[in-house]
């Protein structure tokens, strides 16, 4: 694959950033025609397709942001030279071909093809149908800035397949493709590993759980879950579940007090067998699969535990693996905690809304994966590279 320089791909950026900013009014007609089509029974879909200006000025600041980072192709890892004097350096190097299925989001249009084109890889964009108008016309706004700087449509590449296509298309690529991000629900997820040839990085679902600790503060307790519940119900990052430890002092009390919280922020309430014993008139949960589903509503189930390790023992069984929280005012407790809980982000007392690649000082983010290989939470600029070793010598022969 060839290498762009910098200067190059930077100039794409700044063409791009031109383009978006000068052609608002179509991109927000072209996203119009899909906000029509769409049946709004998913409110949470709804919300991700929506563009507007504030939403096209995040698409620009994604720009920017990716154009002033430091460029991650090529830069040394390593370089050693042995006794045998074979000299043996490791560089970082594009994926090649990147894949990625997502849905309703066009801002994922953006972003997830400004970080691969920087990271000099080209990208395939298979969005949903429902936003089609809107992805289609961001996919040619990336064509016309790539030509005026005299590189070709393939570095950006929009498909336009149905399942069928697309089952068929993982499993026989018409090119080569060398890494799959799906960014959805577990039925995408098991979808594509089944059918995929090559790598494929999990961005997994939320389903994100809150222990509050019998040392917890309760008005930041109270604060950090409404934030993490209603502040985006959309957002893989958005809380589900919450466990409430029965030694907390005045257990029953605080209950009571979540309840009307919650239902002030009209977030619905299930809770389990023993908070529903204090909570008599929430509905109760009955099934145990209840706690692997992430809501995507203001929707919250709350639990209780009786102490840190069925805390975690639960976390660990449940969650989507992406962030788990602590309420606790004992630093030592919150440390063991975030060491046991098998999350990409756990958190001591604070939102789980945090994991995000601009929050957390990545920039524009691919996915949050949780997946454990080749890396785990927020994909910026800096993961999208692979390595490569480079190694020199003078007639070397292993004997």
């Amino acid at each position: 694959m060839q290498l762009l320089n910098t200067d190059k791909k930077n100039n794409v950026l700044d063409s791009m950033i031109k383009i978006i900013d000068e052609n608002r009014k179509s991109l927000l007609e072209a996203n119009q025609k899909d906000l029509d089509a769409f049946d709004r029974d998913d409110q949470a879909l709804y919300d991700r397709l929506v563009v507007n200006d504030k939403k096209i000025d995040g698409m620009i600041q994604a720009l920017r942001e990716v154009r002033d980072q430091e460029d991650p192709v090529n830069k040394e890892i390593s370089n050693r030279t042995l006794d045998s004097g074979l000299e043996i350096i490791n560089r970082t190097a594009p994926f090649g071909t990147i894949m990625i299925i997502y849905e309703s989001r066009p801002d994922v249009t953006i972003e997830a093809a400004v970080l691969a084109f920087k990271a000099n890889n080209k990208i395939l964009l298979k969005g949903g149908k429902e936003a089609f108008n809107s992805n289609k016309l961001l996919v040619e706004f990336w064509h016309k800035a790539l030509k005026q700087n005299d590189l070709g449509e393939e570095w950006i590449t929009m498909l336009n397949m149905n399942r069928t296509e697309t089952q068929e298309f993982l499993r026989n690529p018409d090119q080569q493709l060398d890494l799959i991000v799906p960014r959805g629900g577990e039925r995408l997820i098991a979808f594509v590993k089944e059918h995929a040839t090559c790598a494929v990085l999990i961005s997994g679902r939320g389903n994100n759980f809150l222990y509050v600790h019998p040392e917890a503060d309760w008005k930041k307790t109270l604060e950090v879950i409404i934030n993490a519940k209603t502040d985006k119900i959309s957002g893989c990052n958005a809380l589900d579940k919450v466990l409430v430890d029965v030694n907390l002092p005045d257990y029953k009390k605080r209950l009571k007090d979540l309840e009307q919280t919650l239902s002030a922020a009209e977030v619905e309430t299930i809770v389990d067998l023993k908070v529903g014993e204090t909570l008599d008139t929430l509905e109760k949960i009955e099934d145990d699969k209840v706690w692997l589903e992430e809501f995507l509503a203001m929707k919250i189930a709350v639990g209780a535990v009786d102490g840190i390790e069925e805390a975690i023992q639960k976390i660990n069984t449940y969650s989507g693996g992406h962030s788990s929280v602590i309420l606790t005012e004992d630093k030592d407790v919150a440390k063991i905690f975030m060491e046991q809980v098998d999350s990409a982000a756990v958190y001591h007392n604070a939102s789980t809304r945090f994991t995000d690649g601009g929050q957390m000082g990545v920039g524009a983010e691919l996915a949050i994966s949780t997946d454990k290989l080749h890396h785990r939470g927020p994909l910026g600029l800096k993961q999208l590279v692979t390595n490569k070793y480079y190694v020199f010598g003078d007639g070397h022969i292993r004997v």
